[in-house]
């Protein structure tokens, strides 16, 4: 009986055998492909992304030295640079993410062959740069003062804050206009030059620090007001350096950026604006959360505040390198689309999103092991070390959600897609973080650790969301292409 049984299974048990070894050399086959394409992609990424991890990190260091120094001068001036720096970077994020619709553009035009139409969004970039930067200037100059007071922050730093502001701003057009030409070379995938810029200001903004700050050759001790005085003189240098830059070097050359001074193009500034205006919102939305917890937390005393600088100082500086990973992953996504590689388009994705989650997982790890350390380094204060030492807790909770948020928001610039996300982040951050964070803060006044929920919710739901999007548009644009 078995042996009739065998005799029937055996060809049929054969060709099973034989079609399973062909499908798994099928399979193999497919994922070694895959697994090689994916390295490819990774060590490009890496080559476009590195000079801009060093530019990204160079500002956290601007930020670390500012957070450092002006914290010797006491939590009062920390609390106020602290404040201070959250109003300006809100003003300032709104001219970054117009101004950031350069570089999609451009990645765009020179993956097609045809760089020789980027000078014209460079030229229109920089009117768009002046405008908004002397609009920002003549707000924060005239109306810092009365926001504050009438937020209700500590009258013991705001007057410090008030000058901050004001000292800060004055560096806002340079630091547009440079920005202009920052996203102009990241297009083109000249990473380089921005990179020893950063690093330049980085040198000049700490001894500037120290100069202004502590009153240095004759120079009158400004105290935090010093700190802002600093950063707008080295924004001034930066823009100089960036621009005789890519004057002087033969490579920019066909972009055509100085081949004439262009009057106000109404074409290309719509452009700029249609693709800017949504990036603007979504970052906006993002840095204005975090302006804003960091607003109402001023409401609670200079010793949580300081405290509440030090942990956002640590979780920005970490968020420098992702932050980078997606500049570099919307520069790929450009280039490969500008060349009809949709396919490449999706995997570039995919790679950088995941590379930024994997390193923030990284630096969570690190914050909760060594937690007590990076807190010391800023501050001696025991009031202010237990407040910052829970907060860094939470932020090790956030810092995930967030590599993953920035990098899918990265890979959707590359495809252009700024409208969905915009309304993506403006839910995420401001219909369900804002409100828990003002709850805990004004309402509940609970502690620092409750204000800090917000956050996380924000972050967390805009990173599953904004996924879901890249998921679903770059599978479409494969399906149909």
């Amino acid at each position: 009986m078995c042996s009739t049984l065998y005799t029937i299974a055996s060809p049929k048990l054969k060709r099973f055998v034989l079609e399973f070894r062909q499908h798994r050399t099928k399979l193999i086959i497919p994922v070694s492909e895959f697994l090689e394409k994916w390295l490819r992609e990774t060590r490009a990424l890496l080559r476009l992304a590195g000079p801009l991890i060093v530019n990204n990190l160079s500002i956290a260091g601007m930020q670390f030295a500012d957070a450092v120094m002006s914290g010797r001068l006491g939590a009062e001036s920390l609390a106020a640079v602290a404040v201070g720096g959250s109003v300006w970077y809100l003003g300032f994020t709104i001219c970054l993410g117009l101004l950031m619709a350069i570089s999609p553009i451009s990645a765009r035009l020179y993956g097609a062959g045809h760089p020789e139409k980027i000078g014209r969004y460079t030229r229109q970039g920089i009117w768009l740069a002046l405008v908004l930067s002397l609009t920002i200037f003549t707000l924060a100059q005239l109306f810092i003062e009365p926001i504050l007071s009438l937020v209700g922050i500590d009258q013991g730093f705001r007057d410090i804050a008030v000058g901050y502001v004001r000292a800060v701003t004055c560096g806002a057009p340079a630091i547009c206009v440079f920005l202009a030409f920052r996203f102009t070379t990241e297009g083109a995938g000249f990473t380089r030059p921005i990179m020893y810029t950063s690093l330049f200001a980085l040198v000049c903004n700490v001894f500037l620090n120290w100069v202004f700050m502590y009153g240095k050759f004759g120079v009158p001790a400004y105290g935090a007001v010093g700190c802002g005085i600093a950063s707008a003189v080295t924004m001034w240098l930066m823009m100089f350096v960036m621009v005789t830059y890519v004057w002087r070097q033969p490579i920019y050359r066909p972009l055509k950026i100085f081949e004439r001074v262009a009057p106000f193009r109404l074409s290309v500034l719509k452009e700029i604006l249609s693709l800017g205006a949504p990036i603007a919102v979504s970052i906006s939305a993002e840095a204005g959360l975090f302006s804003a917890v960091s607003i109402l937390i001023g409401t609670r005393g200079a010793d949580i505040t300081a405290a509440h600088q030090i942990a956002l100082n640590f979780a920005a500086t970490m968020f420098m390198i992702p932050l980078a990973l997606s500049a570099a992953t919307t520069v790929r996504i450009g280039h490969t689309l500008g060349k009809g590689d949709v396919h490449a388009a999706r995997l570039g994705g995919l790679v950088g999103i995941f590379n930024c989650g994997v390193f923030m997982a990284f630096s969570a790890t690190i914050l909760l092991l060594f937690r007590d350390v990076v807190v010391g380094v800023y501050t001696s204060d025991p009031a202010v070390t237990e407040i910052a030492i829970s907060l860094l807790l939470i932020a090790a909770v956030f810092q995930i959600a967030d590599g993953v948020q920035i990098g899918a928001a990265g890979a959707l610039r590359g495809y252009k897609d700024t409208r969905v996300p915009m309304l993506i982040n403006t839910f995420s951050y401001w219909v369900l973080g804002f409100p828990l964070a003002y709850l805990a803060a004004i309402t509940y006044r609970a502690p620092p650790a409750y204000i800090w929920a917000g956050l996380v919710l924000g972050l967390s739901v805009a990173a599953v969301l904004l996924t879901f999007r890249f998921n679903r548009l770059s599978k479409r644009l494969i399906e149909t292409g």
